[in-house]
């Protein structure tokens, strides 16, 4: 899978812009400021319809205009595909596949795979649960179209269930309506949580023998799924802990004013040798174990897919040692990869082959 070609029109400080990348590394080099970043998030974007950057598709827009507009060029499994889509200043996009217009957004999701690791990814062990979440749920919604619809559909319910926790503090008679999102939180709750067990068994398993890799065999990595649900039996089973859960705590979920429990408090469990790595881990490997996590990704894409994903690497070699930048960048030999760096005095210190350098400035990308 690789893109062939890349065009932005009025994305963030893009006017008009065509790209041309070849399916291998393309390092994008320039200053700070200067739009390397906008290209990945563009590229992202297409392939999750949201930018992992923002939350306001508007943003995307350059100032002073009302519409940007993304168009990529595909080859995938043999196969050409072309996806434009077009962003407004309401947060609306509008997605066309290959001349068809009038889809649903949630078509093109899937269409390109991508995995992105910037400097972001090395707080997966630092920060709280959520971070840990969306790097599972981000994964997920690229692979299987009706996890997407699931979540989605789950963080919909859960809203309205939180806004009746609110109102029932002093109407006990909304407790009934309560029930009902119980019952339906715990139909997509338990949709969500087979998923995710079945995802982060195959984690664990590709993360253990790279994490080997990358440690010299010194260390090994653990991966868990933490769920109020307990241990994973079947989906029909946790969906009856999850009602269970959610109908029982109806009364504390009131006093609190939201839901206590479920897969939007889920968590995993990273530990290296035995140990939590997320507490007693050092720096140095909670670095190794989010590298060993994001080059996992890689892997259970080609697994899924058959093919390997796009690979986006935003400012993130400045933040890894010599030996982690080196087991990071022999995953380039079979896969187009884009790379963005203040200077080529880090790459220059390894040697490729198949590599194309595009010098960015003001908005403008030149190849070299």
């Amino acid at each position: 899978m690789h893109i062939k070609s890349l065009e932005l029109v009025n994305f963030r400080n893009y006017s008009n812009v065509i790209l041309e990348p070849i399916n291998g590394l393309n390092i994008l080099v320039g200053e700070n400021a200067q739009g390397k970043t906008n290209i990945v998030e563009s590229i992202y974007f297409t392939s999750s319809l949201k930018s992992y950057r923002t939350f306001k598709d508007r943003e995307l827009i350059k100032w002073g205009f009302e519409k940007a507009y993304i168009k990529e060029d595909i080859e995938k499994q043999n196969s050409f595909n072309k996806i434009e889509v077009l962003i407004n200043n309401e947060d609306k996009k509008a997605v066309r596949i290959n001349g068809v217009k009038n889809l649903k957004p949630s078509d093109a999701i899937g269409m390109v795979n991508v995995v992105i690791f910037s400097p972001e990814d090395l707080k997966l062990l630092k920060e709280g649960p959520a971070i840990r979440r969306k790097f599972i749920d981000n994964e997920l919604n690229q692979l299987r179209p009706k996890y997407h619809h699931a979540l989605l559909q789950y963080n919909h319910i859960l809203l309205n269930r939180n806004n009746l926790l609110k109102l029932s503090f002093n109407k006990p008679s909304l407790k009934t309506e309560i029930e009902v999102f119980s019952e339906q939180l715990a139909e997509y709750g338990s949709f969500i949580v087979e998923a995710r067990y079945e995802f982060i068994k195959k984690l664990s398993m590709i993360a253990r023998l790279i994490h080997r890799k990358i440690t010299n065999g010194e260390e090994e990595i653990e991966i868990t799924y933490q769920c109020d649900a307990g241990l994973f039996n079947s989906k029909s089973q946790v969906k009856k802990e999850l009602l269970n859960f959610y109908i029982n705590q109806i009364d504390k979920d009131i006093e609190k004013g939201y839901t206590l429990k479920g897969p939007h408090r889920d968590d995993i469990i990273i530990r290296i040798n035995g140990t939590d790595a997320r507490i007693y881990g050092s720096q140095g490997q909670q670095r190794s174990a989010a590298l060993s996590l994001k080059l996992s990704e890689i892997e259970i894409i080609k697994s899924e897919v058959g093919e390997y994903p796009i690979l986006l690497l935003d400012d993130v070699m400045s933040e890894l040692d010599i030996n982690r930048q080196k087991h990071l960048l022999n995953t380039f030999k079979n896969i187009q990869t884009f790379l963005t760096c203040t200077t080529l005095n880090d790459i220059n210190a390894f040697h490729f082959d198949n590599k194309s350098i595009f010098t960015v400035k003001q908005g403008t990308v030149k190849k070299q």
